[in-house]
This record gives C-alpha cells, sequence and structure tokens, in this order.
C-alpha cells in the first residue's frame, strides 16, 4: 500500500517540479544577462544583472532593458535626455522622456568615470512607480533627485545610442519587484469537488472496517474456541478469545489496508497525466495558432483545463486586447471642413443594425447621424474616383479622400490653412524618425501611437517628418508645383511637454523667416478655452465634427497654433528658464503655471480622429461566447462615450440591449454624500427597472465609469453593485485603474462563486490575471509581463472561443468521466473484497491474487481510461462551436 502511495506523490511532485524548473530557467536567463560595468580606470566591462551592487556605474545600449533601478547621470545626447518604453511596468507603450542633471552631463564617455566619485542619499525600498526622493552629493554640492532621473528596472531604452547610471536598488529593493505580488497557487473545482467525495469514501473506509473488526473481535470471542482447524494451543494476540478487544483492534488495521483500495489512489497519477496530455494537444492546435506572430497557444498550467468548461464570468482588458493597440489616422476636420471617407468600425456595426430595421437591407456602409441615402450615395461616388489612387495599405493610415490626397489639397478654399495644420502634425511631436535602408522612407519611435499616426499622415499628404537635431526639425515638404521635394529646418525653441493633468503639448517654433511659432495640440475642451476672440472661427463645425467623430469610436484631439513677437517670446523665456532650473518640489506646478501663460490666445485650425480597431474576429468570438450563456465584462481606461462605441463595434452591446449608465457626472461634485446618495438611488432604480421587466428575453448592458466605481466597491454597496452587475449580459467599466481591476475581478469570484476568467495583454492587467480562477495572456505588443503571469497564453483574443468552448468542453467532460469511472470501479472492487469477508467470518482473507490486484488498478483499468480521457470527442469541435458550452455544466452533477 505505502509503494503505490509513494509512486503517486512522487509523480505528483515530479510534474511540480518540472513546472517550477521551467520557471527557474526563465528567472535564471533574465539573471544571467550581461551589462556593461565599470570594473575602474574608465575600463567597462560585462557583468552578470545579478551580481551587480549598489554604487556600480552601468552603460546601457539602445533598445536594452534597464537590469536594475538607475540614476540617470548622462546620455549620447548634448542635454542628458533619454526615451524610455515603460510597457513591462505599466502597460503603456508609449515612451517616456528622462533628463539627468546638469552637473553630471559632462560624464559622456566611458574615460570621464575614472575618477567619478559622489554619494547618493535616497529613500528605502518601495513600490510606487513614480515617486522618489533623493538627493545626489557631488563636487561637495548636493543636488535633489526626483522621478525624472531615475530608469526602472525592465523598461527599456529606445531612441538613444546608450546611457550611463549609477545603480540605486538592485534585485527584490527595485520597484518591478516591490511591485510583484506572490503567484497564487489556483486548483480546479473539480479536483476541490474530488476531494470531497475522497474524503467521504474515507469515512466510508473507516466505516466498514469498524464494522469488520467487530465482527471479528465477536467471532474471536464466542466462535473461536470452536473453531478446531485454527489450532488453539498456539493463541497469537490476533486469535485471543480472552482480549477480543486487541484481536479487533489489530483487525480494523488490517481491515484498513484491505479495503485500502476503495480510495482511488491510482486516480491521481491517472488525473496528472491526462492533463499534461490535454495541455500538449492545447499547445499543438493549429487553429489557436497566430501565423503573423507565428506565437502558438500555451497551456502555462495542466491543473485548470477543466476549469475552462466551467466560466461564467469573463473579465477583459481592451485596448490591446479586444483592439490592435495600433492608431490609424481615419478623418481630419480642416478649417470647418470634414474630409475623410472611410467609416470606422463602430459606423459599420451602426450600419448593420440600421440594415435590419430597414427591411434587412445591407448598407456597404455607415452614414454619420443626419445623413441621408442620396448623401450616402454620393460618398460611394467619391469614393470609387479614389480607385484609380488606390495602393497597398499603409500601417497607421487609413484616411481616403481624394480632396487631400496627391496634392488636391491645394485646390481647396483654404489652401494655407491646410498646409499649417499638415505643418503643426509634422513639427508638434518628440518622436525620432529611424531611416529605413532598404525604402529610403522613415519609421518613426513615438512617444504615443496617436503621434506615429499623425506623422505618417502628414507624410502620406506631403510633408515627410526627415530629420531631428537637439535645436531643430527638418521635414520634407513636396508641393504639387514642384516636381522635387523642398527641405525645410525649423528651430525647436521650446517644448512644453504633454502631462495627463495638462492634456496637451506645444512647441515654440522659428522657421527660416524668424517667425515665431506656437504649435499646440490636445483635448478639444483645454484647446477651445484657450482660443481667443479671432482664433473661434471654425469652432461651431469643429465641434459638430468631433462629436461625430466620438459617436463613430474615434480618439480626438484639436489642433491650434500662435503667432508671436520676439519681445514677448523673449520676456516669457526668462521665466520658463527660471522655472525648468527651479530645485525644489513645486518646479512643476511653476513649469505648468509659466507654460499656460504661453498657451493662450490661440487659432482653431482643425482636429484629428485616429482608430483604434478591433482585433480580427473579437465581434464574432464575443457573439458565440455569449450565445453560449457567459458574461462578459470589459475593464477599460477609455472614457464613457468611448467605451460604448466601442462596445458596439466588438459585438459587446448588441441591437435590441438595453444600456444602464451608472455616473456621477451629472452630480455635484462639492458634496461627498450626495454623490454616493446618486450613486444608490441609480443602482435601486435599475434593480428595479430589471425585476419589473415582463420581456424574459430582453438583455441589458451595465455601463459605470470610475468614480461611481471606486463608490460602487466600498463595503456597503460593493453586494447592491454586484447583484445588479450578474443580471447584466454586458458590463462596461469605465477609467478603471490597474487596482481597480484586480477588485472588480476579486468582487465577481467571491460574491458569484463561479468560475472567473481574466484576459488582458499588459502588465497594468497582472493583477487582475492573478485573481480571476483562470488567467489568460495574450502575447501582443505590451510585453510579456501578462503572459508570465497567466495560466493560459494565446496570441488573439479570438482564439477565446475555441480555448473555452472546445478544449474547454472536452477536458472538462474527459475529467469528469474518469472521475465518475474510477470512483464506480473502487468502491465495486471494494466492497466486493468487503461482501467477501461477511462470508469468510472476517478472518482478513483476501479474495483476489495480490498481482491481479496490482494490475486491475494499474493496467488493466486506468490504461483504457487515460487513452479515453486523451483521445475521446464525444462531439466534434465544429459541433461544440456551433452548441456552445451552454450544456457542459450539467456534467458536474455526474460527479
Amino acid at each position: 500500500m505505502i509503494a503505490p502511495l509513494a509512486f503517486v506523490i512522487g509523480l505528483s511532485m515530479a510534474k511540480e517540479a518540472m513546472e517550477d524548473s521551467r520557471r527557474f530557467i526563465q528567472d535564471m536567463k533574465v539573471n544571467m544577462r550581461k551589462a556593461r560595468v565599470h570594473k575602474g580606470d574608465g575600463v567597462f566591462g560585462p557583468k552578470p544583472w545579478m551580481k551587480l551592487r549598489v554604487g556600480d556605474v552601468v552603460k546601457v545600449e539602445k533598445d536594452k532593458f534597464f537590469p536594475v533601478d538607475l540614476l540617470l547621470v548622462s546620455s549620447s545626447y548634448e542635454d542628458g535626455i533619454c526615451y524610455v518604453e515603460t510597457m513591462n511596468l505599466d502597460g503603456e507603450t508609449n515612451l517616456k522622456v528622462k533628463r539627468a542633471l546638469e552637473v553630471t552631463l559632462s560624464l559622456d564617455d566611458d574615460m570621464s568615470f575614472k575618477d567619478f566619485t559622489g554619494k547618493i542619499s535616497c529613500e528605502d525600498p518601495n513600490s510606487n512607480l513614480y515617486t522618489f526622493v533623493g538627493n545626489l552629493e557631488y563636487d561637495r554640492q548636493i543636488y535633489p533627485l526626483d522621478p525624472s532621473q531615475i530608469l526602472l528596472r525592465d523598461s527599456k531604452l529606445k531612441n538613444t545610442a546608450y546611457i550611463y547610471g549609477v545603480v540605486i536598488f538592485t534585485g527584490h529593493d527595485s520597484k518591478v519587484m516591490q511591485n510583484g505580488t506572490q503567484s497564487p497557487s489556483k486548483r480546479s473545482r473539480v479536483e476541490k469537488q474530488m476531494d470531497k467525495i475522497i474524503y467521504i469514501l474515507f469515512c466510508l473506509l473507516v466505516l466498514i472496517s469498524l464494522i469488520s473488526s467487530v465482527g471479528f473481535g465477536l467471532n474471536t470471542r464466542f466462535q473461536m474456541p470452536q473453531w478446531w482447524y485454527v489450532q488453539p494451543n498456539k493463541i497469537a494476540d490476533l486469535h485471543d478469545p480472552s482480549n477480543p478487544f486487541s484481536s479487533a483492534f489489530l483487525h480494523w488495521i488490517t481491515a484498513l489496508i484491505l479495503y485500502g483500495y476503495l480510495i482511488p489512489i491510482s486516480l491521481y497519477v491517472s488525473i496528472e497525466v491526462v492533463k499534461v496530455l490535454q495541455a500538449m494537444f492545447i499547445n499543438k492546435d493549429t487553429h489557436m495558432y497566430d501565423e503573423e506572430s507565428g506565437t502558438p497557444a500555451q497551456a502555462r498550467t495542466s491543473n485548470l483545463n477543466e476549469e475552462l468548461g466551467q466560466v461564467d464570468t469573463i473579465l477583459s482588458d481592451k485596448t490591446g486586447t479586444l483592439t490592435c493597440n495600433q492608431m490609424d489616422f481615419l478623418k481630419c476636420s480642416i478649417a470647418g471642413k470634414a474630409y475623410g471617407t472611410r467609416f470606422s468600425e463602430v459606423e459599420l456595426a451602426a450600419a448593420r443594425q440600421m440594415a435590419l430595421n430597414v427591411d434587412n437591407q445591407v448598407f456597404e456602409s455607415t452614414p454619420k447621424s443626419g445623413v441621408h441615402v442620396s448623401e450616402i450615395e454620393l460618398e460611394t461616388v467619391v469614393t470609387c474616383k479614389d480607385k484609380k489612387y488606390q495602393k497597398p495599405p499603409i500601417n497607421g493610415f487609413s484616411f481616403e479622400d481624394s480632396r487631400l490626397m496627391h496634392g488636391n489639397w491645394s485646390k481647396e478654399p483654404n489652401a494655407d490653412v491646410i498646409l499649417l495644420f499638415f505643418r503643426i502634425l509634422a513639427i508638434c511631436h518628440t518622436a525620432i524618425p529611424e531611416a529605413k535602408e532598404k525604402t529610403g522612407g522613415f519609421t518613426y519611435e513615438a512617444e504615443s501611437p496617436d503621434e506615429g499616426a499623425f506623422l505618417i499622415a502628414a507624410r502620406e499628404f506631403g510633408l515627410e517628418f526627415c530629420k531631428r537635431t537637439q535645436s531643430s526639425v527638418f521635414v520634407r515638404e513636396r508641393y504639387p508645383s514642384s516636381k522635387k521635394p523642398i527641405e525645410r529646418g525649423y528651430k525647436i525653441l521650446n517644448v512644453l511637454d504633454f502631462t495627463s493633468k495638462r492634456k496637451r503639448m506645444s512647441v515654440i517654433v522659428q522657421d527660416k523667416d524668424g517667425q515665431l511659432f506656437l504649435f499646440c495640440k490636445g483635448a478639444d475642451s483645454i484647446i477651445f478655452d484657450r482660443l481667443s476672440k479671432n482664433g473661434r472661427m471654425y469652432e461651431e463645425t469643429t465641434t459638430k465634427h468631433l462629436k461625430d467623430y466620438g459617436e463613430g469610436g474615434l480618439r480626438t484631439l484639436a489642433l491650434a497654433y500662435r503667432k508671436l513677437e520676439e519681445v514677448e517670446y523673449f520676456a516669457w523665456n526668462n521665466e520658463f528658464i527660471k522655472a525648468k532650473t527651479s530645485i525644489g518640489g513645486d518646479r512643476e506646478a511653476m513649469l505648468g503655471k509659466v507654460s499656460d501663460l504661453m498657451e493662450r490666445d490661440l487659432i482653431l485650425v482643425g482636429a484629428t480622429a485616429v482608430e483604434d480597431k478591433p482585433q480580427k474576429g473579437v465581434p464574432q468570438c464575443i457573439d458565440k461566447l455569449a450565445q453560449a450563456g457567459l458574461k462578459i465584462w470589459v475593464l477599460t481606461g477609455d472614457k464613457l462615450e468611448t467605451a460604448i462605441n466601442i462596445g458596439f463595434s466588438c459585438s459587446l452591446l448588441r441591437q435590441g440591449m438595453k444600456q444602464i449608465c451608472i455616473t456621477s457626472l451629472n452630480v455635484d461634485t462639492s458634496a461627498q454624500n450626495s454623490i454616493k446618495d446618486n450613486i444608490v438611488m441609480q443602482i435601486t432604480n435599475a434593480s428595479q427597472m430589471i425585476k419589473l421587466e415582463k420581456d424574459p428575453h430582453a438583455a441589458f448592458a451595465l455601463i459605470i465609469d470610475e468614480k461611481t466605481l471606486s463608490y460602487a466597491l466600498e463595503d456597503d454597496l460593493k453586494h447592491e453593485f454586484l447583484n445588479l452587475a450578474v443580471v447584466c449580459a454586458s458590463v462596461i467599466c469605465c477609467r478603471v485603474s490597474p487596482k481597480q481591476k484586480a477588485l472588480v475581478t476579486r468582487l465577481v469570484k467571491q460574491g458569484t462563486g463561479k468560475v472567473t476568467l481574466a484576459i488582458g495583454d499588459g502588465a497594468n492587467d497582472v493583477g487582475m490575471i492573478q485573481e480571476a480562477d483562470i488567467g489568460v495572456g495574450i502575447s501582443g505588443v505590451e510585453g510579456m509581463q501578462a503572459v508570465m503571469a497567466s495560466d493560459f497564453a494565446i496570441a488573439q483574443f479570438r482564439f477565446l472561443e475555441r480555448l473555452l468552448v472546445v478544449h474547454g468542453h472536452w477536458c472538462y467532460k474527459k475529467i469528469a468521466q474518469m472521475i465518475c469511472y474510477f470512483f464506480y470501479k473502487n468502491i465495486a472492487f471494494g466492497l466486493t473484497l468487503f461482501y467477501f469477508e461477511a462470508l469468510a467470518s472476517f478472518s482478513g482473507q483476501s479474495i483476489y491474487d495480490d498481482l491481479y490486484m496490482l494490475l486491475f488498478n494499474v493496467i488493466l483499468t486506468s490504461l483504457p481510461v487515460i487513452s479515453l480521457g486523451v483521445f475521446k470527442q464525444d462531439v466534434s469541435s465544429e459541433i461544440c462551436l456551433q452548441w456552445g458550452s451552454a450544456e457542459v455544466p450539467f456534467i458536474i452533477q455526474e460527479v
């Protein structure tokens, strides 16, 4: 009995050790990466990441990850700036600008560190990614440090040849490791249910063993003296009529061993084998292989295969998960005139709804609100004229309109304003061009995907950003009147950076004629508040266009400019330099205040509209999952209107679905109690409305914003919010932080008691993925943090349908049937021994030979069931996809 038990436990340990060893190997690969470290006398040499120590001087080159938390000393740029990609930390793909202290800018080559000494005093290690308090003592002077000088581990250096940095925190003291959480140990519900049945069988084993021992004790006391064949003259402790209690106790131990076959030890090892083989089939499924990226599906753990067939609620990220996280320039409004004839995915989804309402007539494209059929026909004619200009699609540019393309903009009434619009796109940014050797063109490394789309659009319109120096940008401008492009240089005098608080960015430039301009782009509400009286000529029509673009699910920005006088500029610049060089905690506030003085009296030029398209197959996948009875929650950082529009384009919101919007926008924000009371009232009214709904097939969608969600997650309100949400077919939470994603997932998991699945692609989704019963990572463009924290990894959201409906169904049904079979087999086998014992005076004699019993448990009964658990398909994958997984949860009743 001990040998097979040790074998089963040893096999399970070996399997867990194998999975842990893979993680250990991944860790060691990271830890053994080489970094260039100063070894003395100005010589830099390789050193493993794990050997780096606080105070080391490290040189990091372009496109390399920072091995530890560093203080930026200098960079390849004269002014000590560098560009950093932080998607492994916060999921954001836009680049961040870091700046070294001016006092260390001269340390820009290897030899300059020969006699370099300094002292850094700073805060203790903590998990806050966006704050840092410390100072640098150098040349007998003390300089304050802030987060703009800190380079965090797992960030990547971009668009900068190299940087020098001093190690501040290493290993588990680094900020990214401080933010890490212990990966939870997850077990499937079937396995937990199986444990309960094992406890019941163990109680049954003890019970029948007691019955056997009592029977044997009675026989020993009253009948054994009459049994001549027992040889009473050789009485042992086991057959002592004068001490039946001792005999009964010893026989109880014998019975426990004899009836031990009631406990299906082989079931555990059989299930482990089956799960590993099932995981291999998931990994090898060609239907979940993404040809574009060459990425297959990956079952990172085999413990949760059957959980896939029991999912009740899916919680999903939006950007990069439902959408491509690639911005396409689609439309624009210039001088009060709308350009762009293509339609967004949201508009196409609206067209399908309209087509269903109008005699099932199918429209190929969707008109804007208020557009009549004649106007639709006119748009179609315009699009047809563009056919002669058709060329291969361009990433980041989906714009179509013959009025602007191929130099035709010069024939428009406001050609000078259009040219200014293009110049703002080509100049107002912080991107870096990278020349492509094969084509001679340029690719752009931008701080945000929107910026990259603007530069590609400017290039297609005829103004190609081609070069950046420390103080200038150069643009190749193509005009219809000239055959060769004209290269113009613009001197960059100041850059007023974009921040989440300012919601705008500006550059002050000087052209070759000495004229000074301020070019500004930002959120429409911010820009419109800063327009001059003479700059509002196009405000009314542009506002209407922006509303149309927002309804189409597009991201919008307004563009404006201002001409500057030299006297005014130089006076302002003195104040700006003072604010920029100030030392202290109020430096950012001073910079914002001075910048605000210049960003006034603007003249509106137009607005842009870019689209983040849904991934291929996402609407169809969500449709199928909804038909299978799964509830889908989307947790997004977008604003309310955009989230609703994306919901329509992804089929999350469908025709006939009733929307429930719970928001705090229309409540007096000065009184906290009134906000909460209003939210409680909205939730109560919505719940009452659903209860009074008479249509049994009615579907509801709940949409809630960040501020409302923060109140809804409080202890006294979260259960009311959850009760409302679980009766809705779809839930969209807007402006959600990473912490709120994890809290919502925990609320759904604990409040409903049903299986939850979280899916995301960025580091900001890790908390949600780890909190859910099943975590699925998408190997997208936001690094591998989500995949590393996940239980299953897929390349695109659309593969989730096959993972759940096909593999989830198969794995769940196979495991459930295996468990039923093993329990039936072992109970029948164990009770057969008990029945024989009753006829053999509970003597402890086995009816079967030991070899037969071993073969019966391991070969004769386990191997056939293992083969069925791996290969059997009760229905084909095509039928699974047609039926969905609605019938699968009833299988658990068999167990």
